[in-house]
């Protein structure tokens, strides 16, 4: 990990979902003017879906979406069309009208289309390095109560899994109970990591994900930076526990 966090405090949770999703369209633009096809993995909760919208509502003509490749940091292992699917959700707040190309938004497979848990876990793995990319160009991550991110829970043994880039994730203590998350060694392999935050619910997480030496097993929110950039969108009740400096 390299690049150090920075906060970025804006007055509710629309104007920090603004900000982000104007700002990921620069970097997506800004990604194609150097050439590269940009991978983006999103997240989902009540800021995914708003960034998704923001960026429908916004200015987004200056990205060639036909070329943006699109994962999920987790999803939830429920069948194709639950309301519940961070997938689902993203594409309710606009994502399959910003003229993304089907082939190029890589889906999680639910018990639907998978024998098992593990399978889809796998499969989305192989999906991905198959893909040969190799790096996303920004990373998005909500952040939970309990500061987790993605699938990836405090003190939860699928945090230890190594070599591997989607991992299930079975005994959640959050519902549903079966999952897939993409692993700490994945989310790390991006230019950008950008973390959407709002509510004051969530303000001791953010505070305890970005104090000196917080350590990700406790805090695995602590555990994801972007190699250029690590940014977090925060709203003024998200921030209330951090130093107004």
């Amino acid at each position: 990990m390299s690049a150090e966090p920075q906060v970025r405090r804006h007055p509710d949770k629309q104007a920090a979902a603004g900000a982000a999703a104007a700002a990921l369209v620069e970097a997506l633009a800004a990604a194609q003017a150097e050439g590269r096809e940009p991978q983006v993995a999103l997240t989902g909760g009540s800021m995914g879906s708003a960034i998704v919208q923001a960026v429908l509502d916004g200015p987004h003509d200056q990205v060639d979406w036909s070329t943006v490749t699109v994962w999920w940091g987790d999803e939830r292992y429920l069948p194709a069309g639950d309301p519940d699917r961070n997938d689902v959700q993203n594409d309710e707040a606009g994502l399959d009208r910003l003229g993304l190309r089907p082939e190029r938004v890589h889906r999680v497979a639910g018990p639907d289309a998978s024998a098992s848990l593990e399978e889809s876990a796998t499969a989305y793995g192989h999906e991905m390095r198959a893909d040969g990319s190799g790096e996303f160009d920004v990373v998005l991550l909500g952040v939970g109560p309990d500061g987790h991110v993605a699938s990836l829970f405090p003190q939860h043994p699928a945090q230890r899994v190594g070599d591997a880039v989607a991992i299930p994730v079975t005994d959640s203590p959050k519902p549903p109970p079966e999952r897939v998350s993409l692993t700490f060694e994945a989310l790390n392999r991006a230019r950008q990591v950008w973390f959407l935050v709002a509510g004051d619910d969530k303000a001791e997480a953010v505070a305890a994900a970005l104090r000196p030496g917080a350590d990700r097993w406790d805090v695995p929110a602590a555990g994801v930076r972007g190699r250029l950039a690590t940014t977090w969108w925060l709203d003024e009740p998200a921030a209330s526990g951090l130093p107004q400096d």
